[in-house]
Parts: C-alpha cells; sequence; structure tokens
C-alpha cells in the first residue's frame, strides 16, 4: 500500500473513530449532519433504505456488511434479519462498538479494510456495502468492487450504494436552484432573527468538509466495472440532502413532492440511478465460470 492510500485510510479512521461516530443524541450520530432527519423528509428517507432489502436474499447464513458503520437506521438491521450473522467489517473501531449494542450476538465485528476484504473466497450469501466505497483512494475503490465479487458464493448477490457526487447530472441541473433556496431561507431567517448556519455544498470531487471522499460518475463505473456480472445500476435516493433541506418543506407540500419523486425513481430506476445523486449498484457472482451480460 502506498504512503498516500495508507495516509487516507487513517485519515478515515481517525475522523470515524473520534467524530464521526459520536453520539450526539439518543442514537443520533454526528455524522447526521449529512442526512436530512426531518419529518417531512423522513418517509421518503426511509422508503429509499428500504429498497436495498429488494436485492437481498431473505434468509441465509453469513451476510457481510462492508463498511457497516454503526448501522444507525432502523431499515438497515432489516437487511439482516434472515441471516445466522451479520458480518459487520469496518475500519473504525467505534463504529463497531456502536454496531455490537444494536445487533448483540447476531453480529461479528470485524476492524478491516473493504478494498482487502480479510475473508476467505466464496464465504457469504450476500453482501452489503453503504457508502464506503468513496471513502477509499481513488486508485482502491476498483479494487474494492474485486474483493467484493470474491468472497460471494456462487450465485449470492452483493448490493453497493454510492453517491457520483458534483459528477451527478440531475445535480448539477438543479444546484442553482439550490443555491437560491438557501439564501431565500437565510434572509428569511435573518427577518424572523432565527438565522443559522446551512450546510454548505460540495463543490468538487474532494468534499473539504469532514473526512477524506473521492467520488467518481456513472461514466467511470461503466468503464471501469462492466466485468462485473450481472451489474445492474438502480436509483437508490436521486436526490441530495442539500436538495431535500432547500427544496423541502412541510408548508410547501414536502411530503406530497417527496411522494412524487419516489414515484418517478420506481418508474425510471435506471435512468435515475444513472443520473441522480446515489446509486445502488448490484452485481452477483455467477454460478458458472462464464459472467452473465451486463445491463448497466
Amino acid at each position: 500500500m502506498s504512503d498516500y492510500n495508507a495516509d487516507v485510510k487513517a485519515q478515515v479512521r481517525e475522523f470515524y473513530d473520534a467524530i464521526g461516530w459520536t453520539q450526539v443524541g439518543d442514537g443520533v450520530y454526528q455524522n447526521a449532519r449529512y442526512e436530512d432527519l426531518r419529518p417531512v423528509s423522513q418517509e421518503y428517507i426511509q422508503r429509499c433504505h428500504e429498497r436495498v432489502s429488494r436485492f437481498l436474499p431473505r434468509k441465509g447464513t453469513y451476510i457481510l456488511d462492508a463498511g457497516s458503520g454503526p448501522i444507525q437506521y432502523p431499515a438497515y438491521l432489516a437487511y439482516s434479519e434472515g441471516f445466522l450473522k451479520r458480518v459487520c467489517l469496518d475500519i473504525s473501531h467505534r463504529a463497531l462498538v456502536e454496531a455490537r449494542t444494536r445487533l448483540g450476538e447476531r453480529g461479528w465485528y470485524v476492524v478491516g479494510d473493504a478494498a482487502r476484504l480479510p475473508f476467505r473466497g466464496e464465504a457469504f450469501d450476500a453482501l452489503l456495502s453503504m457508502h464506503t466505497i468513496h471513502h477509499l483512494p481513488p486508485g482502491e475503490q476498483v479494487d474494492a468492487y474485486h474483493a467484493f465479487l470474491r468472497v460471494l458464493q456462487p450465485g449470492a448477490t452483493a448490493v453497493v450504494i454510492n453517491s457520483w457526487g458534483p459528477h451527478s447530472p440531475l445535480m448539477r441541473l438543479v444546484a442553482p436552484f439550490i443555491q437560491l433556496n438557501f439564501a431565500l431561507i437565510r434572509v428569511y431567517r435573518r427577518l424572523r432573527g432565527t438565522s443559522k448556519e446551512q450546510p454548505r455544498i460540495a463543490g468538487g470531487e474532494r468534499d473539504q468538509t469532514g473526512t477524506h471522499v473521492y467520488r467518481y460518475g456513472y461514466g467511470w463505473l461503466k468503464e471501469n466495472l462492466s466485468d462485473l456480472p450481472d451489474l445492474e445500476v438502480r436509483s437508490w435516493r436521486s436526490v441530495s440532502t442539500s436538495f431535500l433541506r432547500a427544496m423541502i418543506h412541510r408548508r410547501l407540500f414536502g411530503r406530497f413532492w417527496l411522494n412524487v419523486l419516489y414515484r418517478i425513481e420506481e418508474a425510471f430506476p435506471h435512468w435515475m440511478g444513472r443520473n441522480g445523486q446515489y446509486a445502488l449498484v448490484r452485481f452477483q457472482k455467477p454460478d458458472s465460470s462464464s459472467n452473465k451480460g451486463s445491463d448497466a
């Protein structure tokens, strides 16, 4: 491993051990500032979380959660309900301590690197990785996908949730409206005397807040990972947290508009997955040595 890659991973580990997975409330972590936890968005976000379950088997022996974090949302627990053990792997020791409080003896907990999985081949009946790939150094993200494939049993499925970040065409299109709405919200709050800082939109490939983040777009995935068997890219959630906070409000029928958005994502899952903010990347290890075709 290069010095650069080692430094990146040390930074990510330090951030999540010291800050990211520190609780600031009952089951709420400091890292929640990157999510919209307002009641107006709650149903939509829950339904997006539940999409993952559609592509995982209902039962099995071992499911690997690569980059598990603390398993902070109730829907995340449901992914492994039918499995004997959920193997939680994370670079952060604190994340695994928190995950154990939720899973207890139903989980095994491993400090490790998602790009260099410390497991034998064909060990898992399913694999899940939520918002982890983009924390890896750029040169190791392809390695991580192939490591996921290596540890799957024949016929088993992997589900990877990743963000295109600033490479999302849909979010680039609406970025000026997000900026405008945040400006209007600041003016409104100043007039009411309730002004508070709004979250800043990441403007480049590297997010300058928090810890190391390096995101690629759909084109990169298609070019570098087309060899993954039965590869499919669908919408997990098409809009960013900044979009939700800027554009969705209870008094402006926010729940109604999110219900419309969800129905659009359901109707056009592949287009929204390729162009929206967050993609659900699914692939399946073939039963035979020959790969299936890709429809990514």
